[in-house]
């Protein structure tokens, strides 16, 4: 039995795009398995997809070196003997772990001067491989070989157990359908459409009988709370109370979801909820929603996409000009309203 050991990155959307590279490894190793070294914050996702085996948790925080312990969790994993392992983000701290626990075999991209950590480091085409999705499938292949096209999409299922289970948590019912809005972005302000935005589309579909879900980390809950009190309070503020399993079950009893460019985004693609995602300072051509019930709104503008975390022209056009009424056309292309 192959046993393949994936560097997972760190953040929620880009290790849901992972997903089709686990699935082709399954595809070229039908008896392998599959661990993930992953931060603390992902795990609930990594165990809800099917084709890994284990979740190693990452205890090194973002940025810390720690090379005596990255030694001595290396030195533990030897006793796995694993085959394989893939290191998904480019910097040379991801590739310490895999290099210490002594796999015979380390894949990963060229990045930050590791190539000594790596010993089958690939190099990046990145007209040819424009999606992170298709970068990370690449790592799957042997070095010269080429990812089976079309992808498949990310896929996530909830049962309605969990489902039910997470309703209950939250005091929620689904007495009338339900619109889920994601208006966080953890990469900073650059992605998030407008709260005055958010709240004018909430008060539409209120007038349409849908109940309004605002999920998110507790990071969110001021932008959230500015939505509600725009929206003169009739959204259910959810930030900061649930994990991501829960933002999982939520976002699978949606009619509608409407995100930034986000975790939450990729998460609703996978869970294929028909959505509109909302593209400003980041771009659809490297990580669209990957699904197709998922439409993406973006202004094609000179300044965008700019990838800053704040916008560096201090107008912020590419989502001040992306009004409500825009995009409350394309909803109604997406969904059908009653009354």
């Amino acid at each position: 039995m192959q046993k393949i050991l994936v560097i997972s990155p760190s953040w929620v959307g880009d290790c849901m795009l992972m997903q089709p590279m686990l699935m082709r490894l399954g595809q070229r190793f039908p008896d392998c398995r599959i661990d993930v070294f992953a931060p603390p914050w992902t795990e609930k996702l990594l165990r809800a997809i099917p084709e890994i085996h284990d979740v190693i948790v990452n205890p090194f925080p973002h940025g810390a070196l720690q090379l005596a312990a990255r030694y001595r969790l290396g030195k533990q994993l030897r006793a796995t003997r694993y085959d394989q392992a893939i290191v998904l983000p480019n910097s040379w701290k991801s590739a310490l772990v895999p290099f210490f626990a002594h796999i015979p075999l380390r894949t990963g991209f060229v990045g930050e001067s590791r190539y000594f950590l790596l010993n089958d480091a690939r190099r990046l085409d990145k007209q040819k491989l424009p999606l992170m999705v298709e970068r990370f499938a690449q790592l799957a292949e042997a070095p010269c070989g080429e990812i089976p096209r079309p992808l498949a999409n990310p896929q996530l299922a909830i049962d309605a157990a969990q489902r039910d289970t997470t309703l209950r948590k939250l005091g929620l019912t689904l007495d009338q359908p339900v619109a889920v809005f994601c208006p966080g972005a953890e990469y900073g302000p650059a992605k998030r459409w407008p709260t005055a935005y958010y709240a004018d589309i909430a008060r539409r579909l209120k007038q349409h009988g849908y109940a309004i879900w605002l999920i998110g980390s507790a990071k969110d809950k001021p932008v959230a709370d500015e939505i509600n009190q725009f929206a003169d309070g009739q959204c259910i503020n959810l930030c900061g109370r649930t994990d991501l399993g829960d933002a999982i079950a939520l976002l699978a009893c949606a009619q509608l979801v409407v995100s930034n460019d986000s975790g939450l985004m990729h998460l609703a693609a996978a869970l294929d909820r028909p959505m509109l995602a909302l593209f400003g300072s980041s771009s659809p051509q490297f990580t669209p929603p990957l699904s197709v019930q998922a439409r993406v709104i973006k202004l094609d503008i000179e300044c965008s996409p700019c990838f800053k975390r704040v916008c560096p022209l201090g107008h912020f056009n590419c989502m001040m000009q992306l009004t409500p009424d825009l995009v409350w056309e394309k909803l109604t292309q997406t969904i059908t309203l009653k009354n």
